[in-house]
């Protein structure tokens, strides 16, 4: 590409054994941070010693934990965070878990430096107009980000909350937010159970397939997302079989942060496109279905996009085949994305994910109300789209998966 450009943020990584004693407390002084607040989920807190090792590598520095986060960081566990957060007078947010840990402490991050109402701050979405993020300008404190499993929320600066009040999640934008360190630490990453890292690498893994499909990259973006890719693919198919190997989890965690770093150098999200599966789809049923993990919720519709594509382009189809081992001379495009559709399907269930939705006990009666959820999703659709064809399209992938 003859003129491209790409963007940055300050940020410090720490990797590896002992990772929280040998970065953590500077992350905090570089800061200049005197009050450092741990949010967490009740079973980092009580079930491995993580919050202990913190306190004791920051010892004057730390101000307490909240450890009350839950399950797709509903917008009343980080109200009752950000309450505990201001009580502590915390100047530095550490966020201590997964994906819904991650983005609450963003959120808690704009609660506690914006004065409007958050109802007012979120993506707004009028009747008949694109959907909008609001400017927030306010400061935000530091975040430092100490992820339990791979995730792509570990550098990100969007926001998702769940609230059953609503019809759709609280959405914030904020670049405030993204973290100014990452402690990627060996045992904290294998304090992560079984069933969990298996969801969050399958959600990597996916993400890192569909990007594999983009073709015309400038060299930074071309360079992060193959690197990405290598981790993933390297990892994944390995990773149930050595669940004791910190390297993989690692290898997968910096996979979801070159993937972000790739994104920021192009400013071009990957995650559309017939090889992606469905972003909007996939965040609707794991959203309203407890039970099902994000990377189930992906699972189950990659490959039934990946068939329902009727004319994909061939060169992104033989770039994502080539990667992933199954290209062969001769193929044309419907060919070789129907070879990458079978891989995954029998990567997927030699990891145990399903590859189905109906196996997920979910009526297929309900499936016009998943489709509906999908239209109030700004990453996926920010008005660009009626919402009459993205719930006709989601349905339509919702019926082929099940």
């Amino acid at each position: 590409m003859s003129v491209f450009r790409a963007a940055g943020y300050e940020w410090r990584l720490t990797c590896g054994a002992e990772a929280i004693e040998q970065g953590l407390r500077q992350a905090v002084e570089r800061a200049r941070a005197k009050r450092a607040f741990v949010i967490c989920s009740p079973s980092v807190n009580r079930r491995t010693d993580t919050v202990r090792r913190i306190e004791a590598a920051l010892g004057t520095l730390y101000a307490g934990v909240f450890d009350g986060i839950e399950k797709d960081s509903t917008y009343a566990s980080v109200r009752a965070a950000t309450d505990a957060a201001k009580d502590a007078g915390a100047d530095l947010l550490i966020a201590v878990g997964g994906g819904s840990v991650l983005v609450a402490v963003r959120a808690i991050a704009i609660f506690l430096g914006e004065a409007g109402d958050p109802f007012a701050l979120m993506t707004q979405y009028p009747e008949g107009k694109p959907a909008y993020s609001p400017r927030l300008t306010a400061p935000k404190p530091p975040i430092v980000n100490i992820p339990t499993t791979p995730t792509s929320a570990m550098n990100r600066a969007g926001t998702g909350l769940k609230n059953p009040d609503l019809d759709h999640r609280m959405e914030y934008f904020d670049p405030k937010t993204r973290p100014q360190a990452i402690i990627l630490d060996e045992a904290v990453l294998l304090s992560s159970p079984r069933d969990v890292i298996r969801s969050t690498a399958t959600t990597v893994f996916a993400s890192n397939v569909a990007a594999m499909a983009r073709t015309g990259l400038n060299p930074l973006v071309e360079g992060d997302r193959d690197q990405a890719f290598r981790l993933a693919h390297r990892a994944y198919p390995r990773l149930m079989d050595e669940l004791d190997n910190p390297a993989l989890r690692i290898d997968l965690a910096l996979a979801a942060f070159l993937q972000n770093r790739a994104e920021d150098d192009g400013q071009r999200s990957f995650r559309g496109g017939a090889f992606a599966g469905n972003y909007a789809v996939s965040t609707a049923l794991h959203v309203r279905y407890p039970h099902v993990g994000q990377g189930e919720s992906t699972s189950v519709v990659h490959a039934a996009r990946i068939r329902l594509e009727r004319a994909p382009d061939l060169a992104s189809a033989r770039h994502v085949a080539q990667a992933l081992g199954v290209w062969r001379d001769g193929m044309d495009a419907l060919a070789a994305a129907h070879a990458v559709a079978d891989h995954l399907e029998a990567l997927y269930t030699r990891i145990g994910v399903p590859t189905r939705l109906g196996v997920l006990q979910i009526p297929r009666g309900e499936l016009p109300l998943v489709a509906a959820e999908t239209v109030k999703n700004f990453n996926a659709n920010a008005g660009v789209r009626s919402a009459e064809e993205q719930v006709a399209d989601a349905l339509k992938l919702l019926e082929a998966a099940y």
